[in-house]
């Protein structure tokens, strides 16, 4: 008696553990199920609040925000009035056919067909590869008439890679203006790319020296004023402003955006 009676309780106890297991099994698989639904599910949202966080900071950087005051279906509005995306070829300077809406640079970036590998005497900017087709943005007043050109750029910093979008003047040379829109720096330090005092100092800086080659720079200590070319350095960030200069010096090179500005400079964007 003694021995079916623990026979039975060990009986028990594995059919205990076994219904604990099969239950544990059935509530991950649903948890599985209900969080891939819900991310598949939540996708497009994601997508259409990147796409509108996109419009708002170029909508910003070319003077067209005004403020916060901006609700989605405003911006969505304002960007398809004021805003036209182009798609651009870096080799030859010149805009290329195609739907700027399906353009996906990460993907072009995994294509070696589509991006090029960068030398590390080309790499200044730390980015390894560059995509050969990038989306532009040509400002319009409210007559039509395009009054400056967006720019993406991007850069390593001291512990990320830094986004911004560049506003320049249909002189191909003048920054209208500047804003780093994700970035991983240092707040308090590195971080200050983001501040609006200090971004507020390119504006009306000159990209390039009277030959034409990259003469922006950022000055340690402080620019002097009357330097078309200077921007004051960032106080305690000597590395996260190193790698601003080197993500300037790369795409207003020969590499980035270097010969679309030149065609700015001679007229392109003044005759459509």
């Amino acid at each position: 008696m003694a021995k079916d009676s623990v026979n039975k309780t060990s009986a028990g106890k594995n059919d205990s553990i076994g219904r604990t297991l099969l239950v544990v099994v059935i509530l991950c698989l649903v948890c599985s199920v209900i969080v891939a639904g819900s991310a598949v599910g939540l996708k497009p949202m994601q997508e259409e609040q990147k796409q509108l966080d996109k419009q708002r900071n170029i909508l910003a950087v070319a003077g067209l925000m005004h403020g916060d005051k901006l609700d989605a279906e405003q911006v969505k509005t304002l960007f398809g009035e004021r805003i036209e995306p182009r798609l651009l070829d870096l080799k030859s300077g010149e805009f290329t056919a195609g739907e700027p809406n399906s353009f996906d640079m990460s993907k072009a970036l995994k294509d070696p067909n589509a991006s090029t590998a960068l030398t590390p005497e080309q790499d200044l900017a730390g980015i390894k590869h560059r995509s050969n087709i990038v989306e532009v943005y040509l400002v319009k007043d409210a007559q039509g008439k395009i009054g400056q050109v967006v720019l993406p750029i991007y850069g390593t910093g001291l512990w990320s890679v830094m986004y911004a979008f560049v506003a320049i003047d249909t002189d191909g040379n003048t920054v209208k203006g500047l804003t780093f829109y994700e970035h991983g720096e240092t707040p308090g330090l590195g971080g200050e790319i983001e501040n609006p005092s200090w971004r507020e100092k390119w504006v009306g800086k000159q990209l390039f020296d009277d030959g034409g080659k990259p003469a922006i720079r950022i000055v340690k200590g402080g620019a002097n004023p009357l330097d078309p070319h200077g921007v004051d350095g960032l106080s305690g960030a000597t590395l996260t402003a190193n790698g601003v200069q080197h993500t300037f010096d790369f795409w207003m090179g020969d590499n980035g955006y270097g010969p679309f500005l030149k065609r700015v400079r001679e007229g392109a964007l003044n005759h459509g």
